[in-house]
């Protein structure tokens, strides 16, 4: 297997931590060593950043939040602003250490992007970069609602500039109203070029183990071998 893979999407809130820890949960599933990785996390709710607890919770390997998440901001705000107001600045060298250590201890890191592919991490570098200095295959996680054609063909056009692989995309079907749903993942299919990972359904109920059954991990595992 490739040692981890790069979980992206289309925007903020568009189900990256569903999507990272439904992986985590497959690949734990086949006895791999498996930690999830959110580098950036901004905004907090009582104290706790809510993507961290249910990637750490989707880990079964023994890390640290700090390990997990080098950089925690409270507000909910872009992270080059978050980092901003709290008077830091986001080093992408500390992230790809922190990344490093994870990979000593796991078969597999699936690591969180944060907000859209393109966001700015700090005055120079955005989260092209991030993936960029990770070096891993990336998942594109797509919000399905209207407008979506434009934002993944956008995003995917980003992700093949860096020159890192695209190993597939998840279609996030969020707007239980979208018309034509099924016609526009039909077109997305033929438009990104790379595999339809699976779909997950409206469900605001659906647990995330249960996310596991829709993506198609197999073609992960077959197809990223070291």
């Amino acid at each position: 297997m490739a040692k981890g893979f790069f979980v992206t999407g289309t925007d903020t809130g568009i189900g990256k931590t569903t999507v990272s820890c439904a992986l985590l949960y497959a690949f734990a599933a086949q006895g791999k060593k498996v930690v999830g990785m959110k580098s950036i996390a901004a905004g907090s709710e009582n104290g706790l950043w809510m993507d961290v607890e249910l990637l750490l919770a989707a880990s079964n390997v023994n890390v640290s939040r700090q390990q997990i998440n080098p950089y925690a901001f409270e507000p909910a705000v872009a992270p080059h602003i978050a980092a901003q107001r709290a008077s830091r600045e986001i080093d992408l060298e500390v992230i790809r250490a922190a990344y490093c250590a994870l990979s000593m201890k796991a078969d597999i890191v699936i690591v969180e992007g944060v907000g859209g592919f393109l966001v700015p991490i700090n005055q120079q570098q955005d989260g092209a970069d991030l993936a960029k200095i990770l070096n891993l295959p990336v998942i594109l996680v797509v919000g399905m609602y209207l407008g979506c054609l434009n934002h993944a063909v956008l995003t995917v056009k980003a992700i093949q500039s860096t020159g890192l692989e695209l190993a597939g995309w998840v279609a996030n079907c969020m707007d239980p109203q979208m018309l034509a749903i099924a016609e526009n993942i039909s077109t997305l299919r033929r438009q990104l070029g790379c595999p339809l990972l699976g779909t997950l359904p409206f469900d605001r109920e659906t647990d995330i183990r249960q996310c596991t059954e829709l993506l198609d991990i197999k073609f992960l595992t077959e197809n990223h071998r070291k």
